[in-house]
């Protein structure tokens, strides 16, 4: 009896490490895509955190398993409930990305960045005397 009791006790133990490691996994991916906005290096950011999040679920899924394929099974249930936690609490959120308003603000006057840079560029070269 203290066998199975210890048995099912690990097997729990792994589910919740596996909800951490989902936690750390897909909040990290929410954050990342949310900083990436603000950037000037997106690509750098999300490679940089897929490489850094899959390092370290997948020494938590080696740590927690142990060679067990049942601890294995019970962290990656864990994994994928936190999955759906994350997901649910961040559907909540406001859509836009942190800098969504001012592109969106950018877009409304007619004008992108590029455009207005190069207008602005103009004005400069124009109010300098040079043809």
């Amino acid at each position: 009896m203290n066998d199975m009791l210890a048995s099912m006790l690990e097997l729990l133990l792994a589910g919740a490490a596996g909800g951490l490691l989902g936690l750390l996994f897909f909040g990290g991916l929410w954050w990342t895509v949310r900083r990436a906005f603000d950037s000037p290096r997106p690509a750098l950011w999300i490679a940089g955190s897929l490489l850094l999040r899959m390092a370290c679920v997948a020494a938590g899924f080696v740590v927690v398993s142990a060679g067990d394929w049942r601890r294995m099974l019970s962290c990656l249930l864990g994994f994928w409930a936190a999955r759906g936690l994350v997901v649910r609490l961040t559907a909540r959120l406001p859509a836009e990305p942190p800098g969504a308003s001012r592109l969106s603000l950018e877009s409304a006057n007619g004008r992108s960045r590029v455009n207005s840079t190069l207008a602005e560029g103009r004005v400069q070269s124009n109010s300098s005397g040079a043809p």
